[in-house]
Protein backbone atom coordinates (compact mmCIF):
# COMPACT_ATOMS: atom_id res chain seq x y z
CA UNK A 1 0.00 0.00 0.00
CA UNK A 2 3.03 2.27 0.20
CA UNK A 3 2.06 4.22 3.31
CA UNK A 4 5.39 3.80 5.05
CA UNK A 5 7.36 5.33 2.20
CA UNK A 6 6.05 8.90 2.66
CA UNK A 7 8.21 11.53 4.28
CA UNK A 8 7.56 14.36 6.66
CA UNK A 9 8.72 17.95 6.14
CA UNK A 10 11.88 17.14 8.03
CA UNK A 11 12.81 14.63 5.33
CA UNK A 12 12.59 11.66 7.64
CA UNK A 13 10.53 8.64 6.61
CA UNK A 14 7.14 8.29 8.27
CA UNK A 15 7.01 5.45 10.73
CA UNK A 16 4.58 2.62 10.08
CA UNK A 17 4.53 -0.69 8.34
CA UNK A 18 5.36 -0.79 4.66
CA UNK A 19 1.94 -2.17 3.81
CA UNK A 20 0.27 0.89 5.32
CA UNK A 21 -1.62 -0.78 8.15
CA UNK A 22 -1.45 1.19 11.38
CA UNK A 23 -2.52 1.13 15.01
CA UNK A 24 -4.02 4.03 16.91
CA UNK A 25 -0.78 4.37 18.84
CA UNK A 26 1.10 4.90 15.59
CA UNK A 27 -1.42 7.47 14.38
CA UNK A 28 -1.28 9.36 17.66
CA UNK A 29 2.48 9.70 17.41
CA UNK A 30 2.09 11.87 14.29
CA UNK A 31 0.68 15.01 15.84
CA UNK A 32 3.54 17.50 15.71
CA UNK A 33 3.60 20.63 13.58
CA UNK A 34 5.79 19.03 10.91
CA UNK A 35 4.30 15.54 11.00
CA UNK A 36 0.52 15.20 10.99
CA UNK A 37 -1.69 12.19 10.36
CA UNK A 38 -5.39 11.76 10.93
CA UNK A 39 -8.05 9.10 10.40
CA UNK A 40 -11.30 9.40 8.45
CA UNK A 41 -13.53 6.33 8.17
CA UNK A 42 -10.63 4.08 9.19
CA UNK A 43 -8.41 5.45 6.41
CA UNK A 44 -5.12 7.04 7.47
CA UNK A 45 -4.06 10.29 5.79
CA UNK A 46 -0.84 12.28 5.96
CA UNK A 47 -1.99 15.93 6.01
CA UNK A 48 1.38 17.50 6.81
CA UNK A 49 1.71 19.37 3.52
CA UNK A 50 -2.00 19.67 2.71
CA UNK A 51 -2.76 21.52 5.97
CA UNK A 52 -1.16 24.67 4.55
CA UNK A 53 -3.55 24.61 1.59
CA UNK A 54 -6.68 23.64 3.50
CA UNK A 55 -9.47 26.11 2.58
CA UNK A 56 -10.62 26.36 6.20
CA UNK A 57 -7.09 27.21 7.34
CA UNK A 58 -4.20 25.06 8.47
CA UNK A 59 -5.05 25.17 12.14
CA UNK A 60 -8.55 23.74 11.97
CA UNK A 61 -7.39 20.52 10.30
CA UNK A 62 -4.18 20.38 12.35
CA UNK A 63 -6.25 20.37 15.54
CA UNK A 64 -7.21 16.79 14.62
CA UNK A 65 -3.67 15.57 13.98
CA UNK A 66 -3.20 12.17 15.60
CA UNK A 67 -6.98 11.70 15.98
CA UNK A 68 -10.06 10.32 14.33
CA UNK A 69 -11.51 13.25 12.36
CA UNK A 70 -14.46 11.40 10.81
CA UNK A 71 -17.23 13.22 12.66
CA UNK A 72 -15.69 16.66 12.10
CA UNK A 73 -15.08 15.85 8.42
CA UNK A 74 -18.74 14.92 7.90
CA UNK A 75 -20.00 17.92 9.90
CA UNK A 76 -18.05 20.54 7.97
CA UNK A 77 -18.45 19.29 4.38
CA UNK A 78 -21.92 19.28 2.80
CA UNK A 79 -20.63 17.60 -0.38
CA UNK A 80 -18.53 14.65 0.76
CA UNK A 81 -18.01 13.27 -2.75
CA UNK A 82 -16.45 16.55 -3.88
CA UNK A 83 -13.91 16.72 -1.05
CA UNK A 84 -13.02 13.04 -1.33
CA UNK A 85 -10.86 13.82 -4.37
CA UNK A 86 -8.62 15.98 -2.21
CA UNK A 87 -8.15 13.10 0.22
CA UNK A 88 -6.99 10.49 -2.29
CA UNK A 89 -3.42 11.84 -2.74
CA UNK A 90 -3.04 12.01 1.04
CA UNK A 91 -4.00 8.39 1.73
CA UNK A 92 -1.17 6.34 3.25
CA UNK A 93 -3.01 3.33 4.59
CA UNK A 94 -5.71 2.20 6.99
CA UNK A 95 -6.24 1.06 10.54
CA UNK A 96 -5.42 -2.54 11.37
CA UNK A 97 -8.45 -4.83 11.41
CA UNK A 98 -8.01 -5.36 15.14
CA UNK A 99 -8.24 -1.61 15.87
CA UNK A 100 -11.56 0.02 16.87
CA UNK A 101 -13.21 2.54 14.55
CA UNK A 102 -12.54 5.50 16.85
CA UNK A 103 -9.91 6.68 19.31
CA UNK A 104 -10.02 4.71 22.58
CA UNK A 105 -11.08 7.87 24.47
CA UNK A 106 -14.27 8.25 22.44
CA UNK A 107 -17.62 6.59 23.15
CA UNK A 108 -18.48 4.18 20.33
CA UNK A 109 -22.16 3.95 21.28
CA UNK A 110 -22.61 7.73 21.21
CA UNK A 111 -20.81 7.98 17.87
CA UNK A 112 -23.03 5.27 16.40
CA UNK A 113 -26.26 6.81 17.67
CA UNK A 114 -25.32 10.30 16.51
CA UNK A 115 -24.43 8.95 13.07
CA UNK A 116 -27.86 7.34 12.89
CA UNK A 117 -29.47 10.61 13.93
CA UNK A 118 -27.62 12.50 11.20
CA UNK A 119 -28.75 9.98 8.59
CA UNK A 120 -32.36 10.38 9.73
CA UNK A 121 -32.08 14.16 9.71
CA UNK A 122 -30.78 14.07 6.13
CA UNK A 123 -33.67 11.79 5.08
CA UNK A 124 -36.12 14.22 6.69
CA UNK A 125 -34.77 17.00 4.48
CA UNK A 126 -33.53 19.22 7.29
CA UNK A 127 -30.43 20.17 5.32
CA UNK A 128 -32.58 21.67 2.55
CA UNK A 129 -32.86 25.44 2.43
CA UNK A 130 -35.92 27.66 2.20
CA UNK A 131 -34.68 30.39 -0.20
CA UNK A 132 -37.43 32.83 0.81
CA UNK A 133 -36.17 32.87 4.40
CA UNK A 134 -32.72 34.13 3.41
CA UNK A 135 -34.08 36.50 0.75
CA UNK A 136 -36.30 38.18 3.33
CA UNK A 137 -33.44 38.32 5.81
CA UNK A 138 -31.17 40.00 3.27
CA UNK A 139 -34.01 42.31 2.28
CA UNK A 140 -34.56 43.65 5.77
CA UNK A 141 -30.80 44.31 6.14
CA UNK A 142 -30.63 46.31 2.89
CA UNK A 143 -33.85 48.14 3.78
CA UNK A 144 -32.53 49.21 7.19
CA UNK A 145 -29.25 50.34 5.65
CA UNK A 146 -31.03 52.40 2.98
CA UNK A 147 -33.61 53.91 5.35
CA UNK A 148 -30.89 55.03 7.76
CA UNK A 149 -29.22 57.09 5.04
CA UNK A 150 -32.44 58.37 3.48
CA UNK A 151 -33.66 59.56 6.88
CA UNK A 152 -30.71 61.85 7.58
CA UNK A 153 -30.49 62.91 3.93
CA UNK A 154 -34.12 64.07 3.88
CA UNK A 155 -34.66 65.27 7.44
CA UNK A 156 -31.24 66.44 8.57
CA UNK A 157 -28.44 65.39 10.90
CA UNK A 158 -29.81 66.38 14.29
CA UNK A 159 -28.55 64.48 17.32
CA UNK A 160 -31.82 62.57 17.59
CA UNK A 161 -31.85 61.50 13.96
CA UNK A 162 -28.14 60.67 14.04
CA UNK A 163 -28.66 58.43 17.05
CA UNK A 164 -31.58 56.73 15.29
CA UNK A 165 -29.47 56.37 12.13
CA UNK A 166 -26.63 54.77 14.12
CA UNK A 167 -29.06 52.36 15.77
CA UNK A 168 -30.51 51.31 12.42
CA UNK A 169 -27.05 50.82 10.95
CA UNK A 170 -25.97 48.78 13.99
CA UNK A 171 -29.01 46.53 13.61
CA UNK A 172 -28.24 46.07 9.91
CA UNK A 173 -24.60 45.29 10.67
CA UNK A 174 -25.46 42.76 13.37
CA UNK A 175 -28.04 41.02 11.22
CA UNK A 176 -25.60 40.98 8.30
CA UNK A 177 -23.18 39.29 10.68
CA UNK A 178 -25.64 36.47 11.29
CA UNK A 179 -26.36 36.21 7.54
CA UNK A 180 -22.69 35.99 6.52
CA UNK A 181 -22.39 33.29 9.17
CA UNK A 182 -24.98 31.23 7.25
CA UNK A 183 -23.13 31.52 3.95
CA UNK A 184 -19.78 30.92 5.65
CA UNK A 185 -21.07 27.59 6.90
CA UNK A 186 -22.23 26.64 3.37
CA UNK A 187 -25.77 26.24 4.66
CA UNK A 188 -27.70 28.24 2.04
CA UNK A 189 -26.84 27.08 -1.48
CA UNK A 190 -26.19 23.50 -2.53
CA UNK A 191 -23.21 24.67 -4.58
CA UNK A 192 -20.31 25.65 -2.31
CA UNK A 193 -19.03 28.20 -4.82
CA UNK A 194 -22.26 30.19 -4.60
CA UNK A 195 -22.02 30.10 -0.81
CA UNK A 196 -18.44 31.37 -0.94
CA UNK A 197 -19.34 34.18 -3.36
CA UNK A 198 -22.36 35.27 -1.30
CA UNK A 199 -20.23 35.07 1.84
CA UNK A 200 -17.63 37.44 0.38
CA UNK A 201 -20.36 39.86 -0.68
CA UNK A 202 -22.14 39.89 2.69
CA UNK A 203 -19.10 40.02 4.96
CA UNK A 204 -17.07 42.19 2.58
CA UNK A 205 -19.41 44.66 0.88
CA UNK A 206 -22.08 44.84 3.58
CA UNK A 207 -19.76 44.69 6.61
CA UNK A 208 -16.24 45.65 5.50
CA UNK A 209 -14.64 42.48 6.89
CA UNK A 210 -12.80 39.47 5.45
CA UNK A 211 -14.17 36.03 4.56
CA UNK A 212 -10.69 34.49 4.85
CA UNK A 213 -10.21 35.90 8.34
CA UNK A 214 -13.64 34.66 9.43
CA UNK A 215 -13.13 31.15 8.00
CA UNK A 216 -9.75 30.61 9.61
CA UNK A 217 -10.96 31.85 12.98
CA UNK A 218 -14.51 30.54 13.20
CA UNK A 219 -13.96 26.98 12.02
CA UNK A 220 -11.35 26.47 14.73
CA UNK A 221 -14.03 27.39 17.24
CA UNK A 222 -16.39 24.80 15.79
CA UNK A 223 -13.75 22.10 15.54
CA UNK A 224 -12.68 22.41 19.17
CA UNK A 225 -15.09 24.66 21.11
CA UNK A 226 -13.96 25.99 24.49
CA UNK A 227 -10.64 24.15 24.24
CA UNK A 228 -7.58 26.18 25.19
CA UNK A 229 -4.95 26.66 22.48
CA UNK A 230 -7.40 25.43 19.84
CA UNK A 231 -10.48 27.63 20.12
CA UNK A 232 -9.57 31.30 19.44
CA UNK A 233 -12.77 32.41 21.16
CA UNK A 234 -11.32 31.47 24.56
CA UNK A 235 -7.98 33.05 23.75
CA UNK A 236 -8.39 36.13 25.94
CA UNK A 237 -4.83 37.47 25.43
CA UNK A 238 -4.22 37.34 29.18
CA UNK A 239 -6.85 40.06 29.70
CA UNK A 240 -9.40 37.63 31.17
CA UNK A 241 -9.25 34.16 32.71
CA UNK A 242 -12.23 31.91 32.00
CA UNK A 243 -13.58 28.58 33.19
CA UNK A 244 -12.34 26.72 36.24
CA UNK A 245 -8.99 25.40 34.97
CA UNK A 246 -7.22 28.46 33.54
CA UNK A 247 -7.71 30.71 36.60
CA UNK A 248 -6.17 28.14 38.95
CA UNK A 249 -3.32 27.50 36.52
CA UNK A 250 -2.56 31.23 36.27
CA UNK A 251 -2.84 31.64 40.02
CA UNK A 252 -0.42 28.81 40.79
CA UNK A 253 2.06 30.22 38.25
CA UNK A 254 1.62 33.69 39.82
CA UNK A 255 0.55 35.19 36.50
CA UNK A 256 -1.01 38.61 37.06
CA UNK A 257 -1.26 40.55 33.82
CA UNK A 258 -4.53 42.00 35.10
CA UNK A 259 -6.35 42.07 38.45
CA UNK A 260 -8.43 39.06 37.42
CA UNK A 261 -10.46 39.09 40.60
CA UNK A 262 -12.03 42.29 39.22
CA UNK A 263 -12.50 41.08 35.64
CA UNK A 264 -16.29 41.05 35.99
CA UNK A 265 -15.99 44.81 36.49
CA UNK A 266 -13.41 45.85 33.90
CA UNK A 267 -15.03 43.53 31.35
CA UNK A 268 -17.48 46.34 30.56
CA UNK A 269 -14.59 48.61 29.55
CA UNK A 270 -12.37 46.16 27.65
CA UNK A 271 -14.76 43.50 26.31
CA UNK A 272 -17.90 44.57 24.45
CA UNK A 273 -16.79 48.15 23.62
CA UNK A 274 -13.46 47.23 22.00
CA UNK A 275 -13.85 43.77 20.43
CA UNK A 276 -15.13 44.78 16.99
CA UNK A 277 -13.94 48.43 16.70
CA UNK A 278 -10.37 47.66 17.80
CA UNK A 279 -9.36 44.02 18.14
CA UNK A 280 -11.29 42.52 15.22
CA UNK A 281 -10.48 45.48 12.96
CA UNK A 282 -6.77 45.00 13.61
CA UNK A 283 -7.01 41.24 13.07
CA UNK A 284 -8.96 41.63 9.83
CA UNK A 285 -6.53 44.11 8.31
CA UNK A 286 -3.51 42.14 9.50
CA UNK A 287 -4.93 38.93 7.99
CA UNK A 288 -5.74 40.45 4.61
CA UNK A 289 -2.31 42.01 4.19
CA UNK A 290 -0.20 39.20 5.69
CA UNK A 291 -2.01 36.52 3.66
CA UNK A 292 -2.25 38.77 0.60
CA UNK A 293 -5.98 38.30 0.38
CA UNK A 294 -6.39 41.10 -2.16
CA UNK A 295 -9.86 39.91 -3.16
CA UNK A 296 -11.09 40.21 0.42
CA UNK A 297 -9.40 43.61 0.67
CA UNK A 298 -11.25 44.80 -2.45
CA UNK A 299 -14.60 43.64 -1.04
CA UNK A 300 -13.84 45.31 2.28
CA UNK A 301 -12.81 48.60 0.68
CA UNK A 302 -15.99 48.61 -1.39
CA UNK A 303 -17.95 48.83 1.86
CA UNK A 304 -15.94 51.75 3.20
CA UNK A 305 -16.01 53.60 -0.13
CA UNK A 306 -19.79 53.25 -0.29
CA UNK A 307 -20.22 54.29 3.33
CA UNK A 308 -18.01 57.40 3.15
CA UNK A 309 -19.44 58.38 -0.23
CA UNK A 310 -22.90 58.41 1.37
CA UNK A 311 -22.09 60.00 4.73
CA UNK A 312 -19.19 62.44 4.19
CA UNK A 313 -21.47 64.91 2.33
CA UNK A 314 -23.78 64.84 5.35
CA UNK A 315 -21.35 64.77 8.29
CA UNK A 316 -17.95 65.61 6.87
CA UNK A 317 -14.93 63.26 7.11
CA UNK A 318 -14.57 63.38 10.89
CA UNK A 319 -18.29 63.14 11.52
CA UNK A 320 -18.67 60.17 9.17
CA UNK A 321 -15.74 58.44 10.89
CA UNK A 322 -17.26 59.12 14.32
CA UNK A 323 -20.60 57.72 13.15
CA UNK A 324 -19.17 54.43 11.86
CA UNK A 325 -17.09 54.07 15.03
CA UNK A 326 -20.21 54.47 17.16
CA UNK A 327 -22.05 51.94 14.98
CA UNK A 328 -19.21 49.44 15.52
CA UNK A 329 -19.36 50.18 19.24
CA UNK A 330 -23.08 49.29 19.34
CA UNK A 331 -22.61 46.24 17.13
CA UNK A 332 -19.74 45.01 19.28
CA UNK A 333 -21.92 44.93 22.39
CA UNK A 334 -24.59 42.97 20.54
CA UNK A 335 -22.04 40.53 19.15
CA UNK A 336 -20.35 39.86 22.49
CA UNK A 337 -23.60 39.24 24.35
CA UNK A 338 -24.86 36.77 21.75
CA UNK A 339 -21.64 34.87 21.09
CA UNK A 340 -20.71 34.46 24.74
CA UNK A 341 -24.13 33.57 26.12
CA UNK A 342 -23.95 29.97 24.90
CA UNK A 343 -20.27 29.20 25.61
CA UNK A 344 -18.86 31.20 28.51
CA UNK A 345 -21.14 29.58 31.12
CA UNK A 346 -20.05 26.12 29.94
CA UNK A 347 -16.97 23.95 30.52
CA UNK A 348 -13.69 25.48 29.29
CA UNK A 349 -10.66 23.20 29.46
CA UNK A 350 -7.78 21.61 27.59
CA UNK A 351 -8.20 18.88 24.98
CA UNK A 352 -10.03 15.76 26.17
CA UNK A 353 -10.40 13.95 22.80
CA UNK A 354 -14.14 13.42 23.16
CA UNK A 355 -16.63 12.28 20.55
CA UNK A 356 -18.40 15.02 18.55
CA UNK A 357 -21.67 15.00 20.52
CA UNK A 358 -20.05 15.01 23.96
CA UNK A 359 -17.52 17.70 23.03
CA UNK A 360 -20.12 20.06 21.58
CA UNK A 361 -22.64 19.60 24.40
CA UNK A 362 -19.97 20.15 27.02
CA UNK A 363 -19.11 23.52 25.47
CA UNK A 364 -22.54 24.81 24.41
CA UNK A 365 -25.99 25.53 25.75
CA UNK A 366 -29.21 26.80 24.20
CA UNK A 367 -31.28 29.89 24.90
CA UNK A 368 -35.03 29.43 24.93
CA UNK A 369 -36.88 29.96 21.67
CA UNK A 370 -39.00 33.00 20.87
CA UNK A 371 -39.41 35.15 17.77
CA UNK A 372 -37.26 37.88 19.32
CA UNK A 373 -34.55 35.50 20.54
CA UNK A 374 -34.37 33.83 17.12
CA UNK A 375 -34.01 37.19 15.36
CA UNK A 376 -31.76 38.81 17.96
CA UNK A 377 -29.26 35.95 17.92
CA UNK A 378 -29.53 34.87 14.30
CA UNK A 379 -30.93 31.56 15.59
CA UNK A 380 -27.73 31.02 17.57
CA UNK A 381 -29.97 30.53 20.57
CA UNK A 382 -30.01 26.99 19.12
CA UNK A 383 -26.26 26.83 19.63
CA UNK A 384 -26.27 23.09 20.38
CA UNK A 385 -27.95 22.16 17.11
CA UNK A 386 -25.81 24.61 15.18
CA UNK A 387 -22.60 23.10 16.56
CA UNK A 388 -23.74 19.54 15.91
CA UNK A 389 -24.93 20.33 12.37
CA UNK A 390 -23.03 23.44 11.23
CA UNK A 391 -24.14 23.12 7.57
CA UNK A 392 -27.86 22.90 8.46
CA UNK A 393 -29.96 25.96 7.50
CA UNK A 394 -30.79 27.76 10.71
CA UNK A 395 -34.54 27.79 10.12
CA UNK A 396 -34.49 24.02 10.74
CA UNK A 397 -32.71 24.03 14.11
CA UNK A 398 -35.97 23.97 16.05
CA UNK A 399 -37.08 20.89 14.11
CA UNK A 400 -34.03 18.80 15.00
CA UNK A 401 -33.76 20.04 18.61
CA UNK A 402 -36.21 17.51 20.14
CA UNK A 403 -34.32 14.61 18.54
CA UNK A 404 -30.99 15.92 19.83
CA UNK A 405 -32.51 16.32 23.28
CA UNK A 406 -33.73 12.72 23.27
CA UNK A 407 -30.31 11.43 22.22
CA UNK A 408 -28.62 13.38 24.99
CA UNK A 409 -31.12 12.05 27.51
CA UNK A 410 -30.42 8.49 26.37
CA UNK A 411 -26.69 8.85 27.04
CA UNK A 412 -26.95 11.02 30.14
CA UNK A 413 -25.43 14.09 28.49
CA UNK A 414 -26.71 17.41 29.93
CA UNK A 415 -28.75 19.41 27.41
CA UNK A 416 -28.99 22.89 28.90
CA UNK A 417 -31.56 25.51 27.90
CA UNK A 418 -31.45 28.90 29.65
CA UNK A 419 -33.48 32.09 29.48
CA UNK A 420 -31.88 35.05 27.73
CA UNK A 421 -31.75 37.28 30.82
CA UNK A 422 -30.64 34.49 33.12
CA UNK A 423 -27.63 33.69 30.96
CA UNK A 424 -26.66 37.36 30.59
CA UNK A 425 -26.68 37.79 34.34
CA UNK A 426 -24.83 34.50 34.85
CA UNK A 427 -22.00 35.43 32.48
CA UNK A 428 -21.05 38.64 34.19
CA UNK A 429 -22.19 38.22 37.78
CA UNK A 430 -21.31 34.56 38.21
CA UNK A 431 -19.03 33.12 35.53
CA UNK A 432 -16.44 35.91 35.29
CA UNK A 433 -16.62 36.67 39.01
CA UNK A 434 -16.19 32.99 39.96
CA UNK A 435 -13.22 32.56 37.62
CA UNK A 436 -11.63 35.67 39.09
CA UNK A 437 -12.10 34.39 42.63
CA UNK A 438 -10.56 31.04 41.69
CA UNK A 439 -7.53 32.89 40.34
CA UNK A 440 -7.15 35.03 43.45
CA UNK A 441 -7.40 32.05 45.78
CA UNK A 442 -4.77 30.11 43.81
CA UNK A 443 -2.57 33.22 43.50
CA UNK A 444 -2.58 33.86 47.24
CA UNK A 445 -2.66 30.35 48.70
CA UNK A 446 -1.23 27.79 46.26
Amino acid sequence: MGGGSQQTETGEPCSGRAEGVYTWEEVKSHCSRNDQWLVINRKVYNITQWAKRHPGGSRVISHYAGEDATEAFIAFHPDLKFVQKFLKPLLIGELAATEPNQDPNKNAAIIRDFSNLREQVEKDGLFRTQPLFFCLHLGHIVLLDALAWLMVWFYGTSWTLTLLCATMLAIAQSQAGWLQHDFGHLSVFRNSRWNHLAHKFIIGHLKGASACWWNHRHFQHHAKPNIFRKDPDVNMLNVFVVGAVQPVEYGIKKIKHMPYNRQHQYFYLLGPPLLIPVYFLYQIMQTMFSRREWGDLAWSMSYYLRYFFCYIPLYGPLGAFALITFVRFLESHWFVWVTQMSHLPMDIDYEKHQDWLSMQLQATCNIEQSFFNDWFSGHLNFQIEHHLFPTMPRHNYHRVAPQVHELCKKHGIPYEVKTLWRVFIFIFFSSLRTSGELWLDAYLHK
